[in-house]
């Protein structure tokens, strides 16, 4: 067989950082925006769900969920730092096993982002037609997604320095959170008493639906990390892409992780498991329980923000991950081609194009075509995450004999822990396929991946 590095040079830092484009992204905006890409409602609002299946022993499934995305994290950062490509782990894929796999990643990964987009502008015109009742949700949804679009639309740096800010607004919120949670658990807040630990043990104690409830709240919060890939994408946009995305995913991944557990932590600590409050919305009930006024406008802003960040995000992101498709003959070339400033226009209108097709399904029928469209992607994240591995197994084998110099980031206890972490991610699939809420989850992306990936393979064999 041969090699796959041989076939497709690795691509040097200024072909990675360009193609055509100016540098625009620091390693400030790169950190950022690896924070900000996962922090979303999936920890603000899901995670009350994930408490409501597995009581306190939740901190243990976001501990086990945190812990893999730490590791696919690390595989892509090895892998993006070692050779820079605009499409990341799209490209990646490409480049280990064939053009079929980058075909088939990208283009499940751009309709995930696509679909994701409608929730997000969606929940986001919720919570503004809720203090402005007679602008209808539909309208804010379009000032929304045309006011990112704009963004997106203009230069590089300024869907970076929107995404910074955003973050930091995002990251400010978590760490005051924690804070005050630290504070009333210990009783340094006036006038209350310490909290201490009673509220993990005091209800059904601290696995009150034993591990098969862990089991479930795992489920329930395993795709919350999603959104860290984003700053792969962004690195080829950066000014020094192997140094910066160095950086960023050496202190990203660990921050995160802190942040999700921490968070919850308060939550569980602060409050009884099944206080029903918990279950609506988490963070609002720690809130009020400390005392702090208007907590539930308080989080409707910081929630607001997570959504508008995560929608111009991941309006970045599909448009890069078409536009890389492009460049590799995966996709129209008219979607490859870039403005003056080095944006790909066309692209992001493709994507903006497609996310309003989504809105509009999401408002017109959200219990019947748009829910099956996101049962349809409802494990794409996971595919993902699969081909990730599976690439980065391949490819630091060969880079280790043709081009160890390039090595700059490593993956820890190679191959072991990528081994380890494709059984887990397995055996997530097989325990979503089992369970009855998330089996049309898995149907849907099974039958989506199959369509996508035989088009791919018949690309390729065409191509010969």
């Amino acid at each position: 067989m041969s090699s796959p590095t041989k076939n497709r040079p690795p691509a040097t830092t200024a072909q990675a950082s360009s193609t055509g484009r100016p540098s625009a992204l620091g390693t400030r905006h790169l950190t950022m925006i690896g924070l900000g890409g996962a922090i979303g409602a999936g920890l603000f609002v899901g995670s009350g769900a994930g408490i409501a299946l597995a009581g306190p022993g939740i901190l243990i499934s976001f501990l086990a969920a945190g812990l893999l995305a730490v590791l696919v994290m690390r595989m892509m950062g090895e892998m993006s730092v070692a050779l820079p490509a605009s499409g990341s782990f799209s490209a990646h894929a490409e480049r280990a096993l064939g053009s079929w796999a980058g075909f088939t990643v990208g283009w499940l990964y751009w309709a995930l982002i696509s679909v994701v987009l409608a929730i997000e502008a969606t929940g986001a015109a919720v919570i503004v037609h809720a203090w402005v009742p007679g602008v209808p949700t539909w309208a804010w949804v379009l000032v929304f997604m045309a006011g990112l679009t704009v963004t997106n639309l203009a230069a590089v740096r300024l869907f970076g320095e929107f995404e910074f800010w955003f973050a930091v607004l995002k990251v400010v919120a978590i760490v005051a959170f924690l804070v005050l949670g630290a504070l009333a658990v210990t009783g340094a807040l006036p006038g209350e008493g310490a909290i201490g630990l009673d509220n993990l043990t005091a209800h059904g104690g601290f696995l009150p639906m034993g591990w098969d409830g862990v089991l479930s709240g795992l489920l329930a919060v395993v795709f919350a990390f999603g959104g860290m890939e984003i700053v792969t994408l962004a690195a080829a946009e950066s000014e020094d892409p192997v140094r910066g995305l160095s950086s960023a995913m050496r202190s990203v991944v660990w921050r995160l992780l802190v942040f999700y557990v921490g968070s919850v932590a308060v939550v569980v600590l602060v409050l009884p498991w099944n206080d029903s409050k918990v279950g609506e919305s988490p963070f609002v009930a720690v809130l009020e329980h400390i005392g702090l006024p208007a907590a539930a406008q308080v989080m409707n802003v910081v929630l607001l923000a997570a959504l508008l960040s995560a929608l111009n995000a991941n309006l970045y992101a599909a448009s890069r991950m078409v536009h890389s498709l492009a460049e590799r003959g995966e996709a129209p070339k008219a979607l490859a081609t870039l403005s003056a400033s080095g944006v790909p226009r066309r692209a992001v209108l493709v994507s903006v194009a497609f996310g309003f097709v989504s809105v509009l399904l999401n408002i017109w029928w959200p219990d019947s075509v748009f829910l099956w469209m996101l049962n349809a992607v409802g494990a794409i994240a996971l595919v993902v995450w699969i081909a990730v591995a599976v690439s980065q197994l391949r490819l630091r084998v060969e880079l280790e004999r043709e081009a160890p110099e390039r090595l700059k980031l490593r993956m820890w206890g190679f191959p072991g822990l990528t081994i380890l972490s494709l059984v887990v991610m397995g055996g997530v699939l097989v325990l979503l396929a089992v369970d009855d809420s998330s089996r049309p989850q898995v149907i849907g992306t099974g039958v989506l991946t199959a369509v996508v990936l035989a088009a791919g393979i018949l690309r390729q064999w065409r191509r010969g």
